[in-house]
């Protein structure tokens, strides 16, 4: 199976997204493998919006723990509630940073990254893991992402967490 993610930049933020979406729920539909959807899901994002670094930390013995990811290296581990990461995962809710250097207790992995956008992974009331997506770019992220990003992350919900 190829698939290519890669975006027509005529494209608006949102019809881009749209068109990732079509081709992304195909590429993951049916397999229940955590590790093996997270990393193509890392992979297809960043072809199709060329992101500075994109990837997952999942929940594991009360911490985020790194998990699949396309960039440069990255953080082990992230307490509950601190950087942007664990924001998210705390409050369980989807942070939209601009600028991380005016973020509170930011987690600075890379200092090369500007700005950032944490999606939690809800499943079953619980939050499982988080999808993190910086850009060496200030203000990248936009209400925008954050709605068609919420949109992925549901999808792999549905995928992974869900009983079929």
């Amino acid at each position: 199976m190829e698939a290519s993610f890669k975006q027509d930049n005529k494209l608006n933020k949102a019809e881009r997204y749209q068109t990732f979406l079509t081709q992304f729920a195909p590429l993951i539909e049916g397999e229940k493998n955590e590790i093996s959807v997270l990393a193509n899901t890392c992979a297809a994002l960043k072809e199709a919006f060329d992101f500075f670094w994109v990837g997952f930390y999942l929940v594991h013995n009360g911490e985020l723990h790194l998990g699949p990811f396309q960039g440069s290296v990255a953080c082990y581990r992230i307490k509950k509630g601190r950087g942007v990461c664990g924001t998210a995962w705390s409050e369980a809710q989807t942070q939209v940073v601009p600028d991380v250097d005016q973020f509170p207790g930011h987690i600075a992995c890379s200092s090369l990254s500007r700005s950032e956008i944490v999606v939690p992974i809800i499943a079953n009331g619980e939050v499982k893991g988080v999808l993190d997506i910086d850009s060496d770019q200030l203000n990248t992220f936009d209400e925008t992402d954050r709605i068609y990003l919420e949109k992925v992350v549901d999808l792999l919900i549905r995928e992974l967490y869900s009983p079929q």
